[in-house]
């Protein structure tokens, strides 16, 4: 088997698109987090988003140890050398799983309507009072 020489900066691509899509993630979702949730609960939702955040590291962890486990004995997706293992096997499930869940994702977001929404249906102003205030 020939050796192919890979630099560690045929990942810097990847990791700019990923984390410019994770910024733009966290900062939806807290966005979300603060506009949807009670007025009494804003510190508890910043908590809950950064549980969320952990939550997902935790899985991912948890899904590279099954594929390792899965795929480790016969040859693996994962190996410590990459010109061993089958890495873009790895990448494509990784597609799918994204794709099954943006599906879930539009499913769920179709029915949601917004607190502002909701609250204007019942007849409620909804009224601001996070903004800067002088005393």
């Amino acid at each position: 088997m020939a050796t192919v020489p890979l630099s560690v900066f045929w990942l810097v691509p990847q990791f700019f698109l990923v984390g410019a899509g994770e910024a733009f993630t966290y900062i939806g979702q807290l966005d979300f987090f603060l506009r949807e949730c009670p007025k009494g609960m804003k510190t508890m939702s910043t908590g809950l988003f950064l549980s969320t955040l952990s939550l997902g590291f935790f899985f991912s962890s948890i899904l590279v140890t099954v594929v390792h486990k899965v795929t480790g004995d016969k040859k693996p997706w994962l190996a410590d050398n990459l010109n061993q293992g089958k890495l873009h096997d790895f990448y494509w499930l990784l597609a799918i799983l994204s794709v099954l869940n943006l599906l879930i994702y539009l499913f769920s977001a179709r029915g949601y309507v917004y607190k502002e929404k909701r609250l204007a249906e019942e007849g409620i102003e909804l009224e601001e009072t996070d903004g800067p205030t002088c005393h």
